[in-house]
């Protein structure tokens, strides 16, 4: 591991100049770097020349003296955890200077038998000490290699993320917080190894949670060979800069992983534009400073739309882009407003539907109007909106369209993302909020839009409440009885439509309401049924 003479003469330049004195061995063999501390400590600079990647050990070895004869320190042993080095040993030199004693640490697999994520063997004399390094290496390497391969199995091409939350909420809140940040993180093609969550009585300034706890989980994710961090809550540029220096995961938080999302799922100019005017005013004040860790983020989850290029080049340079996308948009919005003039010129009643991501939005509307809108089980599935008409008998028809769902915490920084969405909600003569009822929260999901709604000063719009995933919900009566019964009462409350968007006989009801709250007292009663009607136009 280091020859006897190198050791040597090493804790003699410490005694003599007082200050511990340190070597990053290569496994070559190759001093790359030598580093001198004071009495006490060293500091490891960064190891940009040997990136850990996906690597399960960084490939150097970290030999430093200690001048009073302690044992390897707390410090130690996290610079061991966190920068995945191969060992970690400590040379102590006798009070009389005659006997070099050395003491060692490395890495190991995750255990119940072990509380730490690191070995420290016995202290042994330098002189007694034997060890075949390269035997060693290749031996832990297989273990740590083995035990990844038991706790996972994912294509090194797929994003590993651990999702963490720092929250001063209840736990159940923090649960079902976690659990939305997983689906979203299946839905940016996130394989979610692990779910940390730390209750605090208030937000860390710097790290979000304790230093402690954010050092634990950067270990955590590396011993399961991770690649981010996906943090619920927002982080401040000073909390990603803080704790991209303490590791060389990417590190993301809610906000990025849905912009990462709308990134992906915009298909139309209008939603691009929008999506990378969002992505460039978040990350704007998130780029002083950021040098390699910003580069590091580049590329796979948290990385897409604007593109490396765009999010290196100066903060002038980015504002200036910032303005010409503000002026494309506007120039755009101008389209979108001349047609919804001509649809309110021709007293088409117009509707739209919103509600919760995934809810069932494009599915009902695909059903009312035999459209082939994309669907998915994923949130934001549809980030573009589309209009369909949608016929009835008389020669009557509305206008109906789809929109981009809301979802719990969404910052403001995002809105700009919906602003085609929004334009078309403040023309619409009614909405149609479509709750999935078969949801366990679905109540907070309603809470949660006629909040969005309310801050968009859209709250006196007239709205139709319509439950969909009725045959889940029906399915439950066996299954889970009182949750049967609670969306039973709820829905009878807020007197909602029950469908089933998958099920176009199950619509008629709420064609029916449509066309008593459009042309009450026209005609005869809703005689057609669903199938008789025209296909849309």
């Amino acid at each position: 591991m280091v020859s006897d003479e190198l050791a040597w003469r090493m804790a003699e330049l410490s005694q003599e100049t007082g200050r511990q004195v340190g070597l990053l061995i290569a496994r070559s063999g190759a001093v790359e770097y030598v580093i001198v501390g004071d009495e006490r400590t060293l500091l490891i600079p960064e190891l940009s020349d040997f990136p850990l990647g996906r690597k399960l050990l960084r490939g150097l070895r970290f030999v430093h003296t200690h001048l009073r004869g302690e044992a390897l320190t707390n410090d130690d042993l996290t610079d061991l955890s966190l920068l995945r080095l191969d060992l970690m040993a400590a040379l102590l030199p006798s009070l009389n200077g005659r006997k070099l004693d050395i003491h060692l640490a490395h890495i190991v697999p995750p255990s119940a038998r072990i509380t730490h994520p690191y070995a420290v063997e016995p202290l042994q004399s330098l002189s007694a000490f034997n060890l075949d390094f390269v035997q060693f290496i290749s031996m832990l390497e297989g273990s740590l290699k083995e035990f990844r391969q038991e706790s996972r199995e994912v294509s090194d091409a797929v994003e590993r993320g651990i999702l963490v939350s720092a929250t001063t909420g209840s736990s159940l809140e923090a649960e079902d917080s976690l659990d939305e940040l997983q689906e979203l993180a299946r839905t940016a093609g996130v394989s979610v190894l692990d779910r940390v969550i730390q209750r605090q009585k208030g937000v860390n300034p710097r790290y979000l949670m304790g230093e402690g706890k954010i050092r634990e989980v950067v270990i955590r994710a590396l011993q399961l060979g991770a690649t981010l961090l996906v943090f619920d809550q927002e982080l401040s540029p000073t909390q990603v800069r803080s704790i991209s220096q303490m590791t060389e995961l990417k590190v993301i938080d809610r906000s990025q992983l849905i912009l990462d999302i709308f990134a992906h799922r915009a298909k139309s100019l209008d939603g691009k534009v929008q999506v990378e005017l969002a992505q460039l005013k978040y990350l704007l004040p998130r780029l002083s400073g950021r040098g390699v860790q910003m580069s590091r983020l580049m590329g796979g989850i948290g990385g897409r739309g604007p593109g490396e290029t765009k999010l290196e080049i100066d903060r002038r340079r980015i504002r200036d882009r910032i303005a010409r996308l503000e002026r494309e948009l506007e120039e755009l919005s101008k389209g979108r407003r001349e047609r919804r003039r001509k649809r309110v010129k021709a007293g088409i009643p117009i509707v739209s539907i919103v509600g919760y991501t995934n809810a069932g939005k494009s599915t009902l509307l695909n059903s009312l109007t035999k459209s082939e809108l994309f669907t998915e089980n994923l949130l934001f599935a549809t980030l573009d909106t589309a209009s369909r008409r949608l016929r009835f008998p008389r020669e009557r028809e509305v206008i109906i369209t789809d929109t981009v769902g809301f979802i719990r915490s969404l910052p403001k920084s995002l809105m700009g993302a919906f602003k085609a969405t929004l334009e078309e909600l403040q023309d619409s003569d009614l909405l149609i909020h479509v709750v999935d009822a078969a949801n366990p929260r679905f109540q907070e999901q309603i809470s949660q839009v006629d909040a969005i709604l309310e801050e968009l000063e859209l709250g006196d719009k007239p709205r139709l409440l319509v439950y969909n995933k009725s045959d889940l919900v029906t399915a439950l009566r066996k299954k889970d009885p009182v949750s049967f019964i609670r969306v039973r009462q709820s829905g009878r409350r807020y007197r909602a439509i029950s469908v089933s968007a998958l099920d176009r006989s199950s619509l008629e009801p709420l064609l029916a309401e449509l066309e008593k709250l459009f042309w009450a007292g026209e005609g005869d009663p809703w005689l057609v049924t669903l199938e008789e009607l025209p296909d849309e136009e």
